[in-house]
């Protein structure tokens, strides 16, 4: 299935029915009064979170929403149908804005949250209402209010206790499938992973977290560079983000330059997201086999107080502390 995180759709809510012009026509009741009876309301068109699904696509590709217009009113005070609603299930961790103003209009963290994104148009009165001791024959009734119309915005961010952050190759994907039952596609060139995975870690003592591998971030990410603009925004629902960085011999470049590339991309996207809880994991120690770049990295993660692990996949040295630190800084969060 296709992973859509990002879409707009139109939303137009229906028109409310006309009230009816009509009087009492019985043989045996001369002069009979007004009887026309109110026009239906519009539908509304509404929007439900659902764990049932995990991607915008169907929005994507039906992006126009027209509920139906209510009923016009019928004479002896018949009151006209209501138009009938419509209901656009989105995945939980959706986003909703008025693509106008870009103002949060709903933010479902929940299964079952709903927002009315655009409300129906009342009916209107029929003549029935008007009659008075002084106007006894109103021959006139209300229209029916218009509906609402707009474009909406929405944005899918990912709802994760952990976000996997790092370059590209730096072992994200291997360590998820690892810790977890998810199985991302695993290669070793850049770019492997094109969507977010999600994956559930367990530990001994009972206690589960979730864990999102974030793809695409390389240098320039906040303003388009590679994949990371387009995934950036999954990283903000995280409660704490474990920055990836290979150690490893076949890795050119220096291990801290790589690590401070990505902390200035998330500055740089956003202040709040730069300031949450970090752990780092030196990846790949298995085939580190001087050591150099692992110190280095190390040293520098001592200096700013970063908790460092150093891990490797492949035999599974470090994944146990590691993981129970991420437990124990989640629910130190949530004291």
């Amino acid at each position: 299935m296709q992973f859509v995180d990002y879409t707009k759709i139109f939303v137009k809510s229906g028109d409310g029915g006309r009230g009816c012009v009509s009087f009492r026509r019985e043989k045996f009741v001369p002069k009979g009064g007004p009887d026309g009876g109110d026009g239906g309301r519009g539908g509304h068109v509404t929007i439900r979170s659902s764990r049932e699904l995990n991607t915008l696509l169907d929005c994507r590709y039906n992006r126009e929403y027209k509920a139906q217009r209510g009923e016009h009113g019928k004479g002896s005070n018949k009151h006209g149908k209501d138009g009938e609603d419509i209901l656009i299930k989105v995945p939980v961790g959706t986003q909703i804005k008025d693509d106008l103003t870009g103002e949060v209009l709903a933010d479902f963290e929940i299964e079952g949250q709903e927002f009315i994104a655009a409300e129906g148009g009342r009916g209107g009165l029929g003549n029935s209402h008007f009659a008075t001791s002084t106007r006894q024959a109103p021959k006139f009734a209300q229209p029916g209010e218009e509906g609402q119309e707009r474009w909406l915005v929405l944005e899918l961010k990912l709802l994760a206790d952990v976000g996997l952050i790092g370059l590209p190759n730096a072992g994200k994907s291997t360590l998820i499938s690892v810790i977890s039952a998810a199985r991302p596609k695993i290669a070793d060139y850049p770019f492997t992973t094109l969507v977010p995975n999600l994956g559930v870690v367990k530990i001994e003592d009972q206690r589960s977290f979730v864990v999102a591998d974030i793809p695409g971030l390389i240098e320039g990410a906040h303003i388009g560079a590679g994949l990371g603009f387009q995934f950036l925004r999954h990283v903000e629902r995280n409660a704490v983000l474990l920055h990836l960085v290979d150690v490893s011999d076949i890795q050119p470049s220096d291990p801290v330059e790589d690590f401070e590339k990505i902390n200035k991309e998330l500055i740089l996207y956003s202040a709040d997201l730069a300031a949450k809880p970090m752990a780092v994991a030196a990846t790949k120690i298995d085939m580190a086999a001087d050591g150099e770049r692992l110190k280095k990295l190390a040293e520098h993660c001592k200096k700013k107080s970063i908790k460092f692990f150093p891990v490797s996949s492949a035999t599974g040295q470090g994944i146990k502390d590691l993981l129970f630190h991420l437990s124990d800084m989640l629910n130190r969060r949530g004291d």
